[in-house]
């Protein structure tokens, strides 16, 4: 079980890498690829050159965690982002949805409720949340 404490974030990098590196290569990989802080809290997911190969850096409060996972048949599919694009955030539904090997490309997703920037408690519409307002 990966131990995800409280929200995470999820940063997919896009260009393969090389499957031997440890926790510093990688690490060094979320500096270089991602321009972002290894220590940050946040899961980076690095899919290799050969696609059935993917590892996962975590820093929480004590070190690194390093996920490694090797796919006996089949292959992890990259997210699609931006042109030009070396790394794309993702939620856990679809780091999920790739570890179980769905087709991103065909997968639908069902209309949510997000709450507004801002915290508000009114809905979309300008309806309350609250009964009997």
């Amino acid at each position: 079980m990966i131990p995800f404490q409280g929200r995470i974030r999820v940063f997919v990098g896009l260009e393969p890498v090389d499957m031997r590196k440890s926790f510093d290569g990688l690490a060094r990989e979320v500096q270089r690829q991602m321009e972002m802080d290894p220590l940050g809290g946040h899961l980076f997911v690095f899919i290799g050159r050969n696609p059935r190969r993917m590892k996962m850096l975590l820093f929480d409060r004590y070190g690194f965690w390093l996920f490694y996972r090797r796919l006996e048949r089949g292959a992890f599919q990259r997210p699609v982002a931006a042109p030009g694009s070396r790394h794309v955030e993702i939620d856990a539904a679809t780091l999920a949805a790739i570890l179980d090997g769905i087709d991103l490309r065909t997968m639908r997703r069902r209309m949510r409720y997000k709450r507004p920037a801002g915290g508000s408690s009114k809905a979309e519409g300008g309806r309350s949340l609250s009964n009997g307002a």
